[in-house]
C-alpha cells in the first residue's frame, strides 16, 4: 500500500513552530526504512498495512509530544501484491506523456 499523509500541530505554543514538528514526523518516516518521499503537501510511504500504519502512528506521536493537538490527513492506495509503486506510478505517467509528444 501507499499512504500519503500530512500531520499538522495546532493549539498551544509549539516549540520550534510547525516546520520543526513536521520535520520530527518526517524523521520518523525516513528512519523506518520504508520507501518514502516528502513533497510540499504530503509525505508518501509504501509498505505493508501494519508497518505503514505503525509509522504513521509514530509520526503522530512525535508531533503530539510537541503540540497538544494534532491534525492528520491520510489517503491510502491499497493494492495487495504490488510493490515499488511509489515510483512506478509516476514512471507510467511520465511514459504516457512522452508517448503523446509525437
Amino acid at each position: 500500500m501507499i499512504v500519503a499523509f500530512s500531520i499538522s500541530p495546532s493549539g498551544g505554543d509549539e516549540t520550534g513552530g510547525v516546520s520543526e514538528a513536521v520535520a520530527e514526523a518526517v524523521r520518523v518516516v525516513r528512519a523506518s526504512g520504508l520507501p518514502c518521499e516528502t513533497n510540499a503537501m504530503f509525505t508518501n510511504v509504501e509498505g505493508e498495512w501494519d508497518e505503514v500504519m505503525a509509522v504513521v502512528k509514530q509520526a503522530v506521536d512525535v508531533v503530539a509530544a510537541i503540540s497538544p493537538r494534532v491534525g492528520l490527513v491520510l489517503k491510502a492506495d491499497i493494492r495487495p501484491g504490488f510493490t515499488g509503486q511509489l515510483t512506478a506510478k509516476v514512471e507510467r505517467v511520465e511514459a504516457a506523456l512522452v508517448g503523446n509528444d509525437d
